[in-house]
């Protein structure tokens, strides 16, 4: 895998590498030799068309699934993830497609969901105070922590689910799919979520179908294809038809061939200017 360099051209140390995971189910090969490079303060997007093992490299990662083989480094030692209270030890967290938030609930007590503050009865001030906080710190706009979480729009409810996994402090938060069925509108309001947690210094690893959203906030995009890496790509430098290329396995596209037509119309037109 092709070492992790910043904007300055200077390798960062990855604080999560993944080297050789292998994951089997029955006799179906759902991850093969997967390696995984992830620094803090970067945003590494995880792409592949469906069944290319990406949720299943998500769970292996958030303790849901136990790898059979290979090996996880966090923070330059070697560790084993065999539980999510193992990853949440660690500080990876991870916010999946679902969000597993209860709509009857409203946002202090979705943020503290198992988690309440207790002095001789429930600290409600304290936990307030604390929600506010972490909202602040993603620049939410969330009109009030006391609202109904069915209240809330799409991209406010991924704020309250991202905010919830802040609660533990982590160094690397998974987000699974984050702006998908959002609008325009929501969707800007993630993306800049993920500006945010990476500002912040964490590593942040996003899974998505949409290519448009990757390319806007990725440094790096690692493509699996059935099962197995195939390819590591500069977000900054790499086409789209790279991309889709390196997901379906085959440079004859869609995207190859539009970019080819395009390309070539632009060719003729600026002959036909010059003449």
């Amino acid at each position: 895998m092709s070492s992790i360099t910043n904007s300055a051209g200077i390798p960062d140390r990855p604080i999560l590498s993944l080297a050789g995971i292998d994951k089997n189910f029955a006799a179906v090969a759902a991850l093969t030799d997967v390696h995984l490079d992830v620094a803090a303060g970067r945003v590494t997007a995880i792409v592949g068309d469906n069944g290319a093992g990406k949720s299943t490299l998500v769970k292996v990662l958030s303790g849901v699934h136990r790898a059979d083989a290979g090996t996880i480094t966090f923070g330059g030692e070697q560790v084993r993830i065999t539980s999510p209270a193992d990853a949440r030890r660690l500080g990876i967290a991870t916010v999946f497609q679902d969000l597993a938030l209860c709509e009857n609930l409203n946002v202090v007590e979705n943020l503290f969901l198992g988690r309440e503050l207790r002095r001789t009865r429930l600290d409600e001030t304290t936990m307030e105070t604390r929600s506010w906080e972490l909202l602040r710190q993603l620049s939410a706009k969330i009109p009030s922590v006391r609202v109904p979480v069915a209240a809330l729009s799409g991209g406010q409810k991924q704020t309250v689910a991202i905010a919830r996994s802040l609660l533990g402090d982590p160094k690397i938060i998974i987000l699974d799919e984050p702006t998908a069925a959002l609008g325009v509108a929501q969707t800007a309001e993630v993306l800049n979520l993920i500006e945010t947690l990476r500002q912040r210094g964490l590593g942040v690893i996003m899974v998505s179908h949409n290519m448009d959203d990757v390319r806007a906030v990725a440094d790096h995009i690692a493509v699996l294809r059935l099962g197995r890496n195939n390819g590591v790509f500069d977000a900054a430098t790499t086409s789209s038809e790279q991309i889709v290329a390196a997901i379906t396995g085959a440079t004859d596209n869609a995207v190859t061939r539009r970019t080819a037509r395009t390309a070539a119309a632009a060719s003729t037109n600026g002959v036909g200017n010059d003449d």
